[in-house]
């Protein structure tokens, strides 16, 4: 399984960098919509993973939202005058209380599950609320400040997915190695505490990277959000196990060998992305 993952990411990391740094913003934006398909075809499952009917719908009903998302606010008018499109902030403030939702379904999982399971219009309504602002907030990073440096945006978008990523190989390592506590063994019995906070202190070094690269910064306001971000992964995260528990569901798709599907390699991002956005917003704007 290891070896596989290894495998995959070392065609997957060029390909994603790539589409970051040197995709154009409006091919970036349209390029995004596939991928996010093959997420809601695979949230399809969660909400009925018999039913291949309710699993298309769901489908055509992000792609009528995403494409909707790129027509109605083209890259070149996401920012103006340093203020991003009320649409797109719309959205991702409704995305980040969906995080603050989901955060008290997973802490009162199972018991929380008897509020939705049986509701596949629900489900549904979940899934939006979870694809959606993850896919507005990284056109939304992306086109930041292009016009003073066309590799500004990118740079963000590779902080937060640097940040998922070392809290997530962290939490692995650690876990395995140590691990004994579990985080919340009603979700996800293989995750522990000694992991959580070895996937936190491996994102230190991304925040060092940081301070090295731009000294001006307040390291504590780094370290900060850094810390956030992982933890806002780890939710989203335990958020997708949730629902694949709930549904029966090891992995939601099969595409990725070595890591399932698509879901389960944006599931992090799904929270951390339009959290990160808004606290950007909020102290470098």
């Amino acid at each position: 399984m290891l070896k596989q993952r290894i495998i995959t990411a070392l065609w997957l990391i060029p390909l994603v960098l790539g589409a970051i740094f040197l995709l154009p913003n409006e091919y970036f934006a349209w390029a995004l919509v596939p991928v996010f398909l093959i997420a809601a075809k695979e949230w399809g499952r969660i909400i009925d993973s018999e039913c291949n009917v309710t699993q298309w719908s769901f489908t055509l009903t992000m792609a009528i939202l995403l494409v909707a998302m790129n027509v109605l606010v083209p890259t070149n008018i996401v920012w103006q005058n340093g203020h991003l499109h009320p649409l797109f902030l719309a959205a991702i403030l409704i995305g980040a209380a969906w995080w603050a939702c989901s955060l008290l379904l997973v802490i009162f999982y199972p018991k929380s599950a008897n509020f939705w399971q049986s509701r596949p219009m629900l489900k549904s309504f979940f899934g939006q609320l979870t694809l959606l602002p993850c896919f507005i907030s990284l056109i939304s990073l992306k086109t930041l400040s292009t016009t003073n440096d066309p590799y500004f945006g990118g740079c963000l978008v590779l902080f937060v997915m640097l940040v998922v990523w070392a809290a997530d190989s962290g939490a692995y390592f650690v876990g395995k190695a140590i691990g004994k506590t579990k985080l919340m063994p009603n979700v996800s019995p293989a995750k522990t505490l000694e992991g959580l906070l070895g996937g936190l202190a491996t994102t230190m070094v991304v925040a060092a990277g940081v301070m090295l690269s731009s000294p001006e910064q307040e390291l504590g306001l780094v370290i900060a959000v850094t810390i956030f971000i992982a933890l806002a992964s780890a939710l989203g995260d335990l958020t997708e196990s949730m629902f694949k528990r709930a549904a029966k569901i090891k992995d939601s798709g099969t595409i990725l060998p070595g890591h399932g599907g698509v879901l389960d390699r944006i599931d992090s991002l799904t929270a951390a992305l339009p959290i990160f956005t808004l606290i950007y917003i909020a102290f470098w704007m």
